[in-house]
């Protein structure tokens, strides 16, 4: 059976704090004893939407009750819960239907299919925004370096190792990437980048490098720099990484104390133009080195993407194998990676290949359904040739129990796990 709980609502429509704090309790409660199956807001497509949303992302049909009136499916909900229940004989909240095994949404004898629903919510703007982008098929091949990595532990132990977070104008993953590390056990600090003024900008990196020098990793999050534009999502980042201060503490980090460096998404992007992927140090980059670049479908991708681990060559790695597959949710419009085969061939070799996009089979594709960007050879990610630096673009730090109901997978990589590990 599925309800609507919704709070009472004052003379302009908004509502009663008392009476919404009362809906909130209601749903929570229902959902921590598993009363509930699955919740959703309605938004402005109202409780219609919500019941599209639902059956075609759980693939299951819906039965409208007859009370219910189309003014009240397309209406606004603010603060209300659509609630599936478990048990169809609690008496709560107004009844909306109740799903079914028939791939239909049906209402008072007329139905509608769930496919061609689909199809026509997917394929609408196809002419003007194409998602559905013709890929020539074309064998890639399945990287696999099995060697191990001769960084086995840090010659400098700590109990709680401490994680640097910088955050930039226009990063927002700082709070899910601190997370991640302290669930695995590390000291996690956000340390905000001030550029109002150019005083502020000095002080961020004298700041900065003192917080680097008592650290023992760095991790740039995701976010859109500088508006995520070619070149333009980590000039900032980079500018400021590339200050003499901070890149003599980086370099110390990860040469002399046994550092460890990562980055997701926008950070990805920096630490590929600063030269530390795929080269372990600042550097000056030039067209012949790997770069990131926009996707091959011209704008933002957002979805779930499965990537193959390909190499075991990084402290980063040590909780998960050669093969093994993950999911992963993955956001940005600037993440085609792109490289010559001269330097695929040498990251290869080298082991340098951290991770690709794989289809449902576990292999490397050209598919955007699995490639979401059109990366050259699927490379999703790379290391330093040490395996002490890696920058991914998938969001492995969006990692928490319940969060992907309906995509099934294993979307922990054991990434901060192992890098708390590697200091033990």
């Amino acid at each position: 059976k599925v309800i609507l709980i919704k709070p009472d609502y004052d003379e302009n429509g908004l509502p009663v704090t008392e009476s919404l704090i009362d809906v909130y309790n209601t749903v929570a409660t229902l959902l921590k004893e598993k009363l509930a199956v699955s919740a959703y807001t309605p938004t402005y497509g109202g409780i219609a939407e919500g019941v599209l949303k639902a059956t075609l992302g759980n693939g299951i049909g819906f039965k409208y009750d007859d009370e219910v009136t189309l003014d009240e499916m397309f209406s606004y909900n603010y603060g209300a819960f659509i609630v599936e229940l478990q048990d169809d004989f609690i008496d709560l909240g107004k009844v909306l239907g109740f799903t079914t095994e028939e791939k239909t949404i049906s209402y008072k004898g007329e139905s509608l299919s769930i496919d061609e629903l689909q199809s026509i919510y997917e394929n609408k703007l196809e002419p003007v925004y194409s998602c559905n982008i013709e890929t020539a098929p074309q064998k890639l091949v399945n990287f696999a370096y099995d060697k191990g990595c001769a960084l086995t532990s840090a010659n400098i132990k700590v109990a709680r190792p401490k994680v640097l977070i910088p955050v930039f104008p226009g990063t927002n993953c700082e709070f899910d990437t601190a997370k991640a590390f302290r669930d695995a056990g590390a000291n996690a600090e956000i340390f905000v980048i001030r550029n109002l003024t150019s005083a502020d900008v000095a002080h961020s990196v004298e700041e900065f490098a003192e917080k680097c020098a008592k650290s023992q990793m760095v991790f740039i999050p995701g976010g859109f720099s500088g508006g995520d534009e070619p070149d333009g999502s980590g000039k900032f980042i980079t500018a400021f990484f590339r200050n003499a201060a901070v890149k003599e503490q980086v370099e110390k980090l990860l040469n002399a104390r046994d550092g460890l460096m990562g980055g997701i998404c926008n950070g990805f992007q920096a630490l590929i133009k600063l030269g530390l992927v795929p080269y372990g140090k600042i550097i000056d980059t030039d067209e012949t080195m790997p770069t990131l670049t926009y996707n091959d479908i011209g704008r933002h991708q957002s979805r779930i993407v499965q990537v193959r681990v390909c190499s075991n060559n990084s402290p980063w790695l040590k909780g998960v194998n050669v093969g093994d597959v993950f999911n992963v949710a993955i956001s940005h419009g600037e993440g085609k990676f792109v490289a010559s085969d001269e330097v695929v061939k040498t990251l290869s070799e080298n082991g340098q290949i951290m991770t690709q996009y794989v289809d449902l089979l576990g292999n490397a594709t050209t598919d955007i359904r699995f490639n979401p960007n059109g990366s050259t050879m699927a490379i999703e990610g790379i290391l330093s040739p040490d395996g002490r630096v890696f920058g991914k673009m998938g969001h492995a730090e969006r990692k928490g129990n319940g969060l992907y109901k309906n995509v099934y997978g294993n979307y922990d990589m054991k990434l901060f796990e192992s890098a708390v590990k590697y200091f033990k």
